[in-house]
């Protein structure tokens, strides 16, 4: 089993920007994070994406079956998880909604925020990115996710590429309290960013 480091710093940040961690499409991404960067509320997961021809890295079960039913669309062309949001931009996004950015708990370091997937779609010969998060309903009542969640909401609404016109959400929170694989609120969570699954 892989050492799961904990701590992050400036160093660190700057080792995972140099090996090109959270650039690139298909094959060629790299997620932000891996499973051996940091320890998961229960399981991780390492899939090989149909699509992408890469290993995927998964958090948690629920991000797991996300991908796989995405995976499995048709109008899906790339997924792209643990998908890196500027940290400066994430910062003064934080400190404008006058909550605390997220840090390291050793040394106060400010972290990379991701979103648990970045989404390309071609629908009508049109390309669109959908930004997605997924969390298990017990985190929807914690104050800290809901906020962290927000100012994911907010950095992904700055983004030109990633804007939906015909609705007012561009980070979608998939909720698994139903369902033990969780296919019927994952097509519905699909379905509410635009992606119909044949």
């Amino acid at each position: 089993m892989a050492y799961r480091q904990s701590t992050v710093d400036e160093g660190k940040i700057a080792r995972l920007q140099k090996e090109g961690r959270g650039l690139g499409r298909g094959a060629e991404y790299k997620p932000w994070l891996m499973i051996y960067d940091l320890p998961s509320k229960g399981r991780s997961h390492r899939v090989f994406g149909t699509k992408t021809r890469r290993i995927h890295h998964f958090l948690s079960d629920i991000e797991c079956r996300l991908f796989l039913h995405l995976d499995w669309c048709d109008e899906v062309a790339d997924i792209r998880e643990q998908f890196p949001l500027d940290r400066l931009v994430t910062r003064q996004i934080a400190t404008s909604m006058g909550v605390r950015h997220p840090t390291d708990t050793a040394n106060k370091t400010p972290l990379v925020m991701t979103t648990d997937f970045l989404v390309d779609v071609l629908q009508e010969g049109k390309l669109r990115q959908e930004a997605c998060a997924v969390k298990p309903s017990a985190d929807l009542k914690k104050r800290r996710v809901l906020e962290k969640l927000e100012i994911c909401q907010r950095r992904i609404k700055t983004r030109p590429a990633w804007r939906r016109k015909s609705r007012p959400l561009d980070c979608d929170v998939t909720d698994m309290r139903t369902a033990p694989a969780g296919a019927v609120l994952i097509s519905a969570a699909c379905l509410a960013v635009g992606i119909s699954c044949r």
